[in-house]
């Protein structure tokens, strides 16, 4: 099972017109989280553009970070179908080895049988760990929470579940309620505060500021929502910021170069770049949370 507290999703910084890989920024992100003091760290998910890297890219990505960190590593398949989610957990296993912690597979059907199918026949063909990512925004499947449950209960290799359907705090408790294996939050951290009360494990997200994230985990396991939601407060507008439909990854991007983490802050097309007119709040916001 994945350990409890905040995996932080890592982004990929890229440089240039031509949109290259930028390993010295990614390693010098990839410290950044290390020192922090988060649990481990989440690599190719949806936050770190993935789906728009080359199987090379891919590869020099999980090499950088390996490199740079002996932080437990889940790293995440863009795929729906099982041949090629295949094909990405056996790159994630060859260059992570022993600190692979996971490989986070998206759900690909609503139907429960489908879906357990597919999952079994991942690990059969890998024997990887999974993480099961719901999240409908980005693969397109809207499934249940109680149907989710009864397709993952069984499922001995399930190590969690990374809930992201809304509302997350009803999925999280309906999923830790049912199954007995770690269930994180995403999104931003939008729901954080309501998806530990609900019986989350911590975290799983791209927020730019991971200090405040694990500020609201360590103080809920030590004075409970009292003491998370005081940790947390501070970091909301930014939070609820980031997470605008669109150009939520051009914020966080943003919010990574000007923390000097990021050499540029560029995102790939189809994504949208960070509006002109948004600049001007962004600078409020980081100057409130530091």
């Amino acid at each position: 099972m994945l350990q409890p507290g905040v995996w932080g999703v890592v982004a990929t910084p890229f440089t240039g017109s031509t949109f290259d890989v930028d390993e010295q920024s990614l390693a010098r992100l990839v410290e950044h989280y290390e020192r922090a003091g988060v649990t481990g760290l989440t690599v190719l998910g949806v936050f770190g553009e993935a789906a728009q890297l080359s199987s090379e890219e891919r590869r020099t990505v999980l090499e950088t970070v390996a490199g740079a960190t002996r932080l437990p590593l889940v790293v995440g398949a863009t795929s729906l179908g099982t041949a090629p989610v295949v094909e990405e957990v056996r790159l994630a296993q060859e260059v992570a080895g022993d600190r692979l912690a996971g490989a986070m597979v998206q759900v690909n059907s609503a139907n429960p049988h489908v879906l357990a199918r597919h999952l079994r026949a991942v690990h059969e063909a890998t024997g990887a760990g999974l993480v099961v990512q719901d999240y409908p925004l980005v693969s397109g499947v809207a499934i249940g929470a109680d149907t989710l449950a009864a397709a993952l209960r069984g499922l001995e290799f399930v190590v969690a579940v990374k809930a992201e359907a809304p509302p997350t705090p009803v999925a999280v408790a309906t999923l830790t309620a049912a199954l007995d294996v770690p269930v994180f939050g995403g999104l931003g951290g939008l729901g954080l505060l309501d998806e530990l009360a609900c019986g989350a494990a911590g975290a799983m997200t791209g927020f730019s500021f991971p200090e405040g994230l694990i500020a609201c985990v360590d103080a809920w396991r030590e004075g409970g929502y009292d003491a998370a939601r005081k940790a947390w407060l501070p970091y909301l507008p930014l939070v609820n910021f980031e997470q605008q439909a669109r150009v939520a990854l051009a914020i966080r991007k943003e919010c990574l170069r000007q923390r000097g983490l990021f050499l540029e802050s560029g995102v790939r097309p189809p994504a949208a770049s960070l509006p002109e007119s948004l600049h001007e709040q962004l600078k409020r916001h980081l100057t409130a949370v530091r």
